[in-house]
Formats: structure tokens, C-alpha cells, sequence
């Protein structure tokens, strides 16, 4: 989950800059479906990790470009820690 977040919003990072400065077609024909496949990693993920389905990170995993981390963060502040033996 970290990951596929990661690369979601980095690889939309390039894409932008991409976009505003050089326009070259190689990095938008590569990076737009590593972009749409991390997108599409997160919601999945969101949806198979059970701490998600009360937490209401589901709704959040479905924000283009910022779910995936906006997912990690209401899970990490939602899921406690493990208590220490």
C-alpha cells in the first residue's frame, strides 16, 4: 500500500511537470498508465485491508493523486499500536 501511494502521487508529479515544461510524449505515454495502475492498486488495497472499512479511508482512497496517502494516514492514526509484552 505504501508503495502503489508513492508511486501515485509521484508518478502524477512527473506527469504535471512534464506537462508544463518539455511535453515529451515518452514519459506521458509511460507515465500515465503506471499512474492509472497505482490509482487503481490503492483503492483495491484500501478496499482488501479490513482497518479501512470503519475508518472511512474508502471514500479517501478515491481522491485522484493524494488518496493512497491520505489512506495511510487516517490508518495510522485510527489503528493503534501494538502494546508492549
Amino acid at each position: 500500500m505504501r508503495i502503489a501511494a508513492a508511486v501515485e502521487a509521484v508518478s502524477l508529479a512527473v506527469l504535471l511537470v512534464n506537462l508544463v515544461t518539455a511535453h515529451a510524449e515518452v514519459i506521458t505515454s509511460l507515465g500515465g498508465p503506471v499512474h492509472g495502475t497505482a490509482y487503481l492498486v490503492v483503492i483495491v488495497a484500501t478496499w482488501l485491508i479490513p482497518e479501512t472499512g470503519s475508518a472511512g479511508a474508502r471514500s479517501r482512497a478515491l481522491i485522484p493523486a493524494v488518496g493512497g496517502l491520505l489512506v495511510l494516514q487516517r490508518i495510522r492514526r485510527d489503528v493503534p499500536a501494538d502494546p508492549a509484552p
